[in-house]
């Protein structure tokens, strides 16, 4: 169907435009329909944070020889009289004996839980006071550090082989016969540059 161009121009004619544009812009009014009310509104509570400090345990085992063995050695470990140092690789110990029931303590702990219940190192600690017949007439009292608890064993062995020398010279012979007022000087070798330990070489290959 074919639009002529006359009635599309009378038509286009017929159209007008404004070209007039507002320079004051309408107010914008708005109606609140209910008034705003505090008495509404919730107020909370401030947090309250209280700390609480909790009490590390308490070893009352260990508090208890500790304040056993200050009691029985008044003036610490230097001012007592029957004294011996051992030695044995890194560790060393300092023991002191004192008329009793035969009892050992290590570092403020019973002698058989500081060494593990191990039977070998209960020995080691043992065995002088055994040799002389002495395991229930002396009560002693050891501080030890470095090295590991078998050395230590031993180093406690020597220590009180050198304070029943202060007890009486006689006891120079068994303990001698026994070997145990002789200081073990052995230690454990150096490493060597470019092996992978004291004396073990890497592997060689000839191809």
């Amino acid at each position: 169907m074919a639009i002529s161009m006359a009635s599309l121009t009378s038509s286009f004619a017929s159209l007008t435009f404004s070209s007039h544009i507002s320079q004051r812009p309408q107010d914008l009014t708005f109606i609140r329909s209910k008034p705003l009310s505090i008495a509404h509104t919730i107020i909370t509570p401030p947090l309250v944070v209280v700390a609480s400090t909790v009490a590390a345990p308490v070893d009352l085992e260990t508090t208890n020889l500790k304040k056993y063995v200050k009691a029985r050695l008044p003036g610490g470990f230097a001012a007592q009289t029957i004294i011996g140092t051992g030695r044995r690789k890194c560790a060393i110990a300092r023991v002191v004996l004192q008329e009793g029931t035969g009892k050992v303590i290590i570092n403020y702990r019973d002698a058989k839980e500081y060494l593990q219940g191990n039977p070998l190192w209960l020995q080691y600690v043992k065995f002088p006071l055994l040799t002389l017949g002495y395991e229930s007439s002396y009560d002693v009292f050891v501080k030890a550090h470095g090295g590991g608890l078998s050395g230590q064993a031993q180093a406690i062995s020597l220590g009180i082989s050198r304070a029943l020398l202060k007890v009486s010279e006689d006891h120079r012979t068994p303990l001698r016969k026994e070997g145990l007022l002789t200081r073990d000087a052995r230690v454990v070798e150096r490493k060597k540059v470019g092996l992978k330990k004291a004396r073990k070489a890497p592997q060689f290959s000839k191809r």
